[in-house]
Order: structure tokens, then C-alpha cells, then sequence
């Protein structure tokens, strides 16, 4: 096997961005290349990346693939530069973002269904290999470059900084509240955890005309799910007359929560036919009793993401109905302390580098 080319050497366009080297996951200035936009590619000058809780996971290996040096980020804003010559959707100064996904076949039922984040040759945003071998790097860099296929348009009316973290931790909840069915109307949708994922999970359930209650496992978070996020009531699930006076209202439940957590109590809260939504990650398997599945036909579910149609229509929708996350602009040199906050759930709810104004290279 040949050795690879440094990552300044390996692309023609000089990039630059921030990059762990190893599992400290502690991140410093990086110089490396991207590639010149091939005849479908969109090249975008980077201004927003979101911080998701899964770059933490990335830069310390916690997975278990990660690839070093790893660049993080993808929840990525910015502004055309330039596109190949087959590019039809989006031409210079358009206002672009890129999410979790920047490759996958093209072929397979899942792709030819609008379903490329389940295909089983996606290929990430951040720390992955791309067609040509390359390792992908993410957005805490000042370029990106990826296939048309794979680039979202934002709407004029929604701001960069804001769209930035809708392009995972907005799919990941928009998705399954469409795909299970709880879009209706006037029904009661329970959110389990008010971080990132949670808060986008409230706004868009409110705008689709559900009843929604946030479930936490202390009340610190009731004030803001009242009053700032629009929740319609809120349930303690440590407390036991909250969760028996409950028992049996849910339509469904969407579960943001990545740490252990007991799914019991949960599945009581549903209604004959409710649907439990699992959307977090948590590291260890968690139990499933199968009795009150079986009494009340219920359902356990799981979703990731999304396609890049719905991805594109969660935006639209988003721009439509006002919807924003809850946003921390910090500047680039931050990061690490950021990383740091996020790791102890200290931010309300979403951290987004200014990656335009604070991203400078270092000579």
C-alpha cells in the first residue's frame, strides 16, 4: 500500500479548519485540501456549523471509526462560490447547507425512495472515505464541496446561524413525527429530553398541531418548555402521581435521550396503539419489557436523520412556520470549551460557530 498524501497535498484547493488528532478529541488549527468542484459538485464558502453532541462522540472515538485528523461538523450553512458545469439547482451566492450525509449510492431502494440516510454505502460528512479515498472532513472548516444531491437551499427568510443545527438535530425529530404519524393534529405527543434534539422535537410538534408535553426527569427545565418553547404542559417522570395520573394519554413519544434510561414507565404513558420513538443513542442496550407492548399494542420505533427530500422539506417547513432553534453563537477558538459545556449538557440548546467571522488561518 502507497503512502497517502498529506492532507494540504492530497486536494488542489487549500482548505483550512479545526481537527482532532487523536482521542483526547481536543481540536487545533488544521491545513488541508479540498477537492476542485467536479461537473456536479457545489463548492460553498462555510459561515455556520452547528455543534451536535455526535462531534464529541467523533473527536474522542467513541464509536469506535473514527479517522484521524478528524475535522468535525455537520451542520453546515454557507454561501455558493462556485458549481460544475452539470449543476442545475443552485448557482453562485445561493444560500446552501450540508447535512449528516454527503454521499451514498444512488441505487438501492433506499436511495431510489428518497431514503439516502439508510443506504448502506452512505458515506458521512466527517470521517469517512469518499469515492475517490479521500477522508471526508465537516464544516468547522472555511469550505465545503459536495454533489448538488447532497446540498439543501435556505430559504431567504431564515437565517444561517439558525439553520445550521436544523439540518440534523431538526430532521432527526421532523422525520419520525411524519414517517409514525404524529404530524396530526390534535393529538398528544410526549418529548423525553429537552437538549438539542428535544427542543427542535417541541417546535416542530406545536407547529403541526399537536398537544405537547415535555417528559424530564427533573422540573429545572419546566419554565423555559412553558413559557419559552411553547410546551403544553410538562411531567417529572421521576415522580410517580405525575406519571399515574398520565398513564395512557400519549399518542406517542419521541426519545431524545442518549443516556441509560428506563423505557417502562414510558411505554405506560401511551395510548392502546401509541408509538415510542427512539431518536437518541444511547451507548448500552436498554431494556424492553414486552408486556406493555403486548397489552396495549404498542409500538417501538427508531429513526435517523433523513433523505434529502424530506431534509429539504423540513427546511421549507421550517422557514414557513418560523421555526428556530434555540442557538449559542460562540467563536471558533471556543471550541474546546464548548465541547466541554456540551459534554455536561450546559447550553440552551444548540452551539453554532461563527465560522465566517472567526475562522482565521494560521500562517
Amino acid at each position: 500500500m502507497s503512502l497517502s498524501r498529506l492532507p494540504e497535498e492530497e486536494h488542489p484547493n487549500k482548505a483550512f479548519g479545526w481537527a482532532a488528532r487523536d482521542t483526547s478529541g481536543l481540536l487545533s488549527p488544521f491545513n488541508f485540501s479540498r477537492r476542485a468542484p467536479g461537473e456536479k459538485d457545489v463548492a460553498f464558502k462555510v459561515l455556520y456549523c452547528g455543534m451536535c453532541h455526535s462531534d464529541l462522540h467523533m473527536a474522542k472515538n467513541e464509536w469506535g471509526n473514527s479517522i484521524y485528523p478528524l475535522v468535525p461538523g455537520h451542520e453546515i450553512t454557507g454561501e455558493v462560490t462556485e458549481v460544475g458545469s452539470k449543476v442545475q439547482k443552485f448557482k453562485v451566492g445561493d444560500r446552501v447547507g450540508v447535512g449528516y450525509i454527503i454521499g451514498s449510492c444512488q441505487s438501492c431502494d433506499n436511495c431510489t425512495n428518497n431514503l439516502e440516510n439508510y443506504c448502506a454505502r452512505g458515506i458521512l460528512t466527517s470521517s469517512a472515505k469518499y469515492y475517490d479515498g479521500a477522508i471526508t472532513y465537516g464544516g468547522y472548516s472555511d469550505t465545503m464541496v459536495a454533489d448538488e444531491h447532497f446540498i439543501v437551499r435556505i430559504p431567504d427568510n431564515l437565517p444561517l446561524d439558525a439553520a445550521a443545527p436544523l439540518l440534523c438535530a431538526g430532521i432527526t425529530v421532523y422525520s419520525p413525527l411524519r414517517y409514525y404519524g404524529l404530524d396530526k393534529p390534535g393529538l398528544h405527543v410526549g418529548v423525553v429530553g429537552l437538549g438539542g434534539l428535544g427542543h427542535m422535537a417541541v417546535k416542530f410538534a406545536k407547529a403541526m398541531g399537536a398537544q405537547v408535553t415535555v417528559i424530564s426527569s427533573s422540573s429545572s427545565k419546566k419554565k423555559d418548555a412553558l413559557e419559552n418553547l411553547g410546551a403544553d404542559s410538562f411531567l417529572v417522570s421521576r415522580d410517580e402521581d405525575q406519571l399515574q395520573a398520565a398513564m395512557g394519554t400519549f399518542d406517542g413519544i419521541i426519545d431524545t435521550v442518549s443516556a441509560q434510561h428506563p423505557l417502562m414507565p414510558l411505554l405506560g404513558l401511551l395510548k392502546t396503539n401509541g408509538k415510542l420513538v427512539l431518536v437518541g443513542a444511547p451507548e448500552k442496550p436498554l431494556e424492553l419489557p414486552a408486556f406493555p407492548l403486548n397489552s396495549g399494542r404498542k409500538l417501538v420505533g427508531g429513526s435517523t436523520i433523513g433523505g434529502m427530500k424530506e431534509t429539504q422539506e423540513m427546511i421549507d417547513f421550517a422557514a414557513k412556520h418560523n421555526i428556530k432553534p434555540d442557538i449559542e453563537i460562540i467563536a471558533m477558538d471556543y471550541v474546546n470549551t464548548a465541547m466541554d459545556r456540551l459534554l455536561k449538557a450546559d447550553v440552551r440548546y444548540r452551539f453554532v460557530i461563527d465560522i465566517g467571522n472567526t475562522l482565521k488561518p494560521t500562517s
